[in-house]
């Protein structure tokens, strides 16, 4: 189990956070914090190699697998999805 956090101005400092500016919806809240994930981690994996601590190849692939990861997540969200028709109780001729 982790240990409470004694120190929030480190964690603050190593996964900092932005607010939502855009439409409110839960969908576009949990997919936004997916995407600031999506940027610590690309971010880390690119520190990483450039330090030399990984490859090209495995920075690729690590970063190719976290992309398919937060595809995933915008489809089972329906993010960019168009808004479904409301239903109508018209005949489709009427409805012209």
């Amino acid at each position: 189990m982790p240990e409470p956090n004694n120190n929030p101005e480190k964690d603050n400092f190593l996964h900092p956070r932005s607010s939502y500016h855009g439409n409110f919806t839960p969908a576009n809240l949990v997919f936004n914090a997916n995407l600031q994930e999506f940027s610590q981690r690309v971010e880390y994996i690119c520190a990483l190699e450039t330090g030399g601590k990984m490859t090209s190849d495995q920075a690729y692939q690590e970063i190719k697998q976290l992309y398919k990861k937060l595809k995933l997540s915008k489809r089972e969200l329906g993010i960019g999805d168009p808004p479904p028709e409301p239903p109508s109780d018209l005949p489709p001729e009427s409805r012209l």
